[in-house]
């Protein structure tokens, strides 16, 4: 203990002398660039000038003078963009004497000025999150940003308090109407920040949280006490200066109790900025006037006179003078005549100084151009942003706990789309949990009987982005929301700030409301999530709401544990990793393996990869799409056959030691009575792979006969096959007969068999007296929300959503399209127990999921985790065969169908098309991949095998993990 001590002491020491000699080098450095300065170099650092990257030449040569000539402190860059920026600040730091800081309003990131680079929430939509670690986390990231672009400044978080519902200028820039919060908020935003070398600058002091006025077009009144300003107003500024905040931004407003002259600026008074900010409240950081250009200011004074009496009142740092040279004459004038001190010019350029050696410019190095693009916009960058509105969005009212929405399989949903932004991705997310109806008619009146038909109306309230300052709800469309409501059970998003509320009068008549306070997609996937139980809402409401709610008014939700979207970096992947999966499916693609695919792989319940690519076929016309449709091919006996054996299973009404004479009853006294569904299920029941049955139904040329075939639908030709041909009702029997009459293989071995799995049709749709396609919809597809998984698509969705398979040469001679490839599923009427499923990636993930989940999904158990570990398990894997109870398990040997890289707990399928689903229980992984490698020819080449695609795919997954 006391050798710890001795070192601790020892440690300590030198970290104190380490300090020491950093602040002498330091002041060393200060000391002597100021006294190699003339007047007019230290009166030119006080100003801060404006710039951007998006003018002209001449812009950039007029900065140049007043770089050269006036020796200015610093610039503050506006509108532009990152590399043009960036060359500018090169360019401008070459040219100073002394190296400038940098400064931006990047209150929301830098995207606020600046094109091209990120952009999170509005402080509104962070006053609503609870874990005040993620606003620190921002911060932090913002300043990685910021200092990869050379800015030393940013001019943010805005510490306002907005008390006032109409304040035109603050609104969304606050982080809500409570102190407490707003000061919270912004000692984490500012800490963030700071933790990487950024200095954070509070705003606007004293308060621009109640005003009715834009300082930016006049000067503002702030008509309170002195007590209530400060146990209001200053509230946050007393905390972040107790924290170590860097600087603070002084506003141009008219507050009487703080500066009794008529109309005169608090930006340029001393009793605000000297006596308030500086002695009071014992601020020694930067002080920065608001931008000298604001009417709030320029209307008092004339430039250079306002940037003279901005710096006699106490500030720092002039903030957008418009008139240097004059600026400057006017501080020789009042030197001269003694108005101005050398102790005063000293005191702030010093500052000025002191802070340009904390940020390294006593040893200045360029902007580094490569890869800044890449830099400003890391994955990571957008996984924060997306959990800040995962943590935003807010459920205001939950009557019966209509959210989220459970029994997809009970409800019609319609979704009604009100305001003039854009709903797209909104609209996309429904419908991808459910088979939601977009109603868009213009007229209330047939709106409203339309929505009869309809159990849950959702309504989306979408205004642009961009116009927040301007969005307020007309008569019309608060005329809409009311009768909707009253008229269904409606749920009312707004993706709007909470402000736009305040003109409906009651919510009394919806069952739920969610403010989701921004038209930004994220917030539109977040809702959507929320909805239907993919996320729980955490959010609380920053501001009150007059009699309908009040701030810090939330519901938590809870999570109905569906599919939900989100960043690789969010569960442990690695994005640019993930990323390699393109190449593999562009290389497939030019190699012709196959014409198009789709990709899917889920973690932890969220989905970080989904995209599509390629075309239909080779002809390059159509391009694939996520919602496009996919012939499943074997993947059907894992995604429809089997689970319904499950739950026969759970049900007690077969067992593994069940016969197929006890299934079948016309197997009773065949060669294959005696065979056990586990020995069918793991494929070592010594049945035949499988039987080109249409063979024996093509006449002498190879052509479909007229013994078994017909051009047209009756009572005795219900199968259609392809387009115009149909097969008579009783050759399913005869499918039946032939399995039955086949001899079995002479060992017991294993051996993949379709048989096993058209014959569990033929039990389940005997045992329940539904069809397979009906039964699987009933009990799985429909309450999962996968409304695309389908057998015969032709009859739900358009032609040129499904992807052709085939040009049959052999038995259809047609292309095949939206008809199943196998031939013997589509001689039962397309509905087989082997194959015949169509579905897209994520309806196909969803099933994953369940399963994955052990029978849960969207709060349904649909059979139990014991159930699904007795079909999970692979019994005679000492014997050399693989297989689960159903599932396909990876490799005992070399080969298999899996990359080799998955755990021994992992299940899924592939199928002939060119498909394959895989789950990893273990690393709670899902990986879908759809393809139609059979176009055009299934016969060719399986190239999509030979060259291992799905399984190299499959590694890439695997090497993203990051944990």
């Amino acid at each position: 203990m006391k050798r710890l001590l001795i070192l601790f002491l020892v440690f300590s020491q030198t970290i104190i002398s380490q300090n020491k000699i950093n602040t002498q080098s330091e002041q060393v450095w200060v000391d002597s660039t100021y006294n190699s300065m003339s007047f007019d170099e230290k009166v030119g650092q006080l100003f801060m000038i404006a710039a951007y990257s998006n003018k002209k030449e001449d812009h950039a040569q007029d900065l140049e003078k007043l770089i050269t000539k006036y020796k200015i402190g610093g610039l503050i860059f506006f509108q532009g963009g990152p590399n043009r920026q960036a060359k500018l600040t090169n360019r401008f730091q070459a040219k100073s004497k002394i190296p400038m800081l940098i400064g931006i309003d990047a209150e929301w990131g830098l995207s606020m000025r600046i094109d091209s680079t990120h952009s999170y929430p509005w402080n509104m939509t962070l006053g609503a999150v609870q874990d005040n670690s993620l606003i620190e986390k921002m911060g932090k990231q913002m300043a990685a940003q910021s200092k990869r672009l050379g800015i030393h400044f940013t001019f943010a978080p805005v510490v306002d308090i907005n008390t006032n519902p109409l304040n035109p200028i603050i609104g969304n820039r606050s982080f809500g109407e409570t102190k407490e919060n707003v000061a919270e908020k912004s000692v984490a935003y500012m800490n963030g920040l700071q933790s990487l070398g950024v200095f954070a600058t509070a705003k606007h002091f004293p308060g621009h949280g109640d005003t009715s006025t834009d300082s930016h077009h006049a000067l503002p009144m702030v008509n309170f006490t002195r007590e209530r300003i400060d146990e209001i107003e200053l509230y946050p500024y007393k905390e972040l200066i107790k924290n170590g905040l860097s600087s603070v931004m002084v506003a141009h407003l008219n507050v009487p109790s703080l500066e009794p002259t008529e109309n005169l600026p608090t930006s340029i008074s001393p009793k605000v900025v000297t006596d308030l900010l500086k002695n009071e409240l014992k601020f020694e950081g930067l002080i920065f006037t608001d931008a000298l250009n604001m009417k709030g200011a320029s209307n008092f004074k004339q430039p250079g006179d306002i940037d003279l009496a901005a710096f006699l009142a106490g500030n720092d740092v002039l903030l957008f003078a418009e008139n240097v040279p004059k600026a400057l004459e006017k501080f020789k004038e009042a030197y001269n005549s003694k108005i101005l001190t050398d102790e005063r010019l000293a005191y702030s350029v010093k500052k000025i100084l002191k802070y340009k050696y904390k940020v390294g410019l006593n040893n200045y190095c360029p902007i580094e151009m490569i890869n800044l693009y890449s830099d400003l916009n890391l994955p990571e960058y957008k996984a924060l942003n997306l959990e800040l509105f995962e943590n935003a969005v807010t459920v205001l009212k939950n009557e019966n706990e209509i959210l989220p929405i459970k029994r997809l399989d009970t409800e019609k949903i319609a979704y009604v789309k009100i305001g003039d932004g854009d709903s797209s991705v909104f609209v996309e997310k429904l419908r991808e949990y459910a088979d939601v109806k977009i109603l868009t008619t213009n007229n209330l009146d047939s709106l409203l009987v339309e929505i009869d038909d309809y159990t849950k109306v959702i309504v989306g309230y979408h205004k642009p982005e961009g116009i927040w300052k301007k969005n307020e709800m007309t008569f019309k469309e608060i005329n809409w929301i009311d009768k909707i409501c009253k008229k269904s059970n409606a749920i009312l998003a707004f993706f709007t700030k909470p402000y736009s509320l305040l003109k409906i009068p009651s919510f009394d008549e919806s069952k739920g409301l969610i403010e989701a306070y921004q038209n930004h997609e994220y917030a539109q996937l977040v809702t959507a999530e929320i909805i239907f139980g993919a996320k729980e809402a955490k959010g609380k409401l920053p501001v009150s709401l007059k009699k309908n709610f009040s701030a810090n008014d939330g519901l938590n939700t809870k999570s109905a544990k569906r599919l939900g979207y989100s960043f690789p970096e969010k569960v442990n992947m690695n994005a640019d990793v993930l990323a390699k999966i393109d190449s593999i499916a562009n290389y497939a693609i030019k190699n012709k393996v196959t014409p198009g695919m789709q990709i899917l792989v889920a973690r932890r319940g969220q989905i970080v990869y989904k995209k599509s690519f390629g075309y239909h076929t080779y002809d390059t016309i159509q391009k694939v799409q996520n919602s496009d449709i996919y012939d499943l091919a074997s993947l059907t006996k894992v995604l429809s056959t089997l689970p319904n054996i499950m739950q026969d299973y759970e049900k007690g009404k077969i067992n593994f030691k069940s016969t197929l004479g006890e299934l079948i009853p016309s197997y009773k006294h065949s060669n294959k009575a005696d065979i056990n569904i586990l020995d069918m299920l793991t494929h070592q029941a010594k049945l035949p792979a499988w039987t080109p049955f249409y063979a024996k139904t093509l006449d002498t040329l190879k052509k479909p006969s007229e013994l078994y075939y017909r051009n047209f639908k009756s009572k005795d030709f219900p199968y259609k096959v392809s387009n115009n041909l149909y097969l008579r009702k009783d050759y399913n029997d005869t499918i039946i007969n032939f399995i039955k009459e086949t001899a079995l293989l002479p060992y017991k071995q294993y051996k993949y068999s379709d048989y096993s799995f058209i014959l569990f049709k033929e039990y389940l749709e005997k045992t329940h007296h539904k069809s397979l396609d009906k039964l699987s919809d009933e009990n799985f597809y429909k309450i999962l929300g996968a409304y695309t998984t389908t057998y015969n698509p032709l009859d739900k969705f358009e032609l040129d959503r499904i992807i052709p398979t085939e040009i049959d040469k052999y038995f259809r001679y047609e292309t095949i399209q939206g008809y199943v490839h196998d031939m013997a599923a589509a001689m039962q009427g397309g509905v087989g127990g082997h194959a015949g499923l169509f579905s897209n990636s994520l309806d196909v993930a969803k099933i994953m999921q369940m399963y994955l989940q052990k029978g849960t999904y969207g709060g349904y158990e649909f059979f139990t985790p014991e159930t699904f570990d007795t079909f999970n398990t692979c019994y005679f894997c000492k014997i050399g065969n693989r297989r689960g109870a159903g599932f396909d398990k990876p490799q005992l040997g070399s080969e298999g169908p899996t990359c080799g890289c998955t755990t021994k707990a992992s299940f899924g399928h592939t199928g002939f098309t060119g498909t394959m689903v895989w789950a990893d229980p273990e690393k709670e992984l899902v990986y879908v991949f759809l393809s139609n490698r059979t176009y055009p020819d299934s016969n060719a080449a399986n190239k999509l095998s030979k060259l291992s695609i799905r399984e190299n795919i499959q590694k890439i997954i695997y090497e993203s993990l990051t944990d």
